[in-house]
């Protein structure tokens, strides 16, 4: 590596992080996808669909890779540059972007939708989901698991506790599934392998997935990220592991 410390921290701590788009750490970064093959499998169900919600669509990149849309396609969004740019994204495709501030209610009625999709949802509304669903429609959703990156969690905030690790379980998404009046008809988890080859990637990830290291910024946290700059220059990489699950829900047609 050529570039210095102080010139990897300048140039991620200035580019963009707006949307859901990763491709800027392309070299710099790389995680292994999980088996399932989300987006391909989202597409597949958005193909037979007649009315489907994506709910925290993030700039809407995932939505618009799907091949086809069904006749009625709506995206919600909290973030404000979010809706702008998942606005002109989906728009063209026939999507509508609705803003919303990711608090129940969802702002449609009842049984309005045969298919509810989410990739990486920040909360799920469990009740909101099973309510927009028409029966026998189905959630489909690649989340979060626990302790996810959780190496270079602890790297920056220490040892977490317990209670905190274990959050985003896929047995607790399962459990509120149920009580909400779902049927899990299929739940995946898998650990996948990250690695960060500069301290440029680090900052990226951090001021783009706010809530790995709450607060984060350069200045609070210089010498920390000097440290592991030495320690990514003489190892060739920091290693971390993303945790994922899949979840696929049907609400019961009685």
């Amino acid at each position: 590596m050529t570039r210095s410390f102080e010139e990897l921290v300048a140039e991620a701590d200035a580019v963009s992080v707006e949307g859901w788009d990763f491709s800027w750490l392309a070299g710099r970064a790389t995680e292994e996808r999980p088996s399932w093959g989300y987006q391909r499998a989202m597409s597949e169900r958005l193909a037979r669909a007649s009315a489907a919600l994506d709910i925290q669509t993030g700039g809407g990149e995932v939505l618009a890779g799907a091949a086809e849309l069904p006749p009625v396609m709506v995206a919600t969004e909290s973030w404000p540059p979010n809706v702008a740019k998942a606005t002109e994204l989906l728009h063209p495709r026939g999507a509508v972007v609705v803003a919303d501030a990711d608090e129940p209610p969802l702002p449609f009625g009842d049984a309005a939708f045969d298919l509810v999709t989410s990739r990486h949802p920040v909360t799920v509304w469990w009740e909101e989901v099973a309510r927009v669903l028409r029966p026998g429609g189905t959630y489909f959703s690649q989340q979060v698991g626990p302790a996810s990156v959780f190496e270079l969690v602890e790297y920056f905030l220490g040892p977490q506790p317990e209670h905190v690790r274990r959050a985003r379980h896929p047995e607790d998404a399962r459990r509120a599934a149920e009580a909400a009046g779902l049927e899990v008809v299929d739940l995946r988890a898998e650990s996948l392998r990250t690695e960060f080859f500069d301290i440029g990637a680090v900052i990226y990830f951090l001021r783009k997935v706010v809530w790995m290291v709450p607060g984060f910024t350069v200045a609070q946290y210089r010498e920390r990220l000097r440290e592991l700059d030495e320690v990514i220059r003489a190892e060739g990489a920091f290693v971390a592991h993303t945790a994922r699950f899949l979840i696929e829900a049907r609400r019961r047609r009685s």
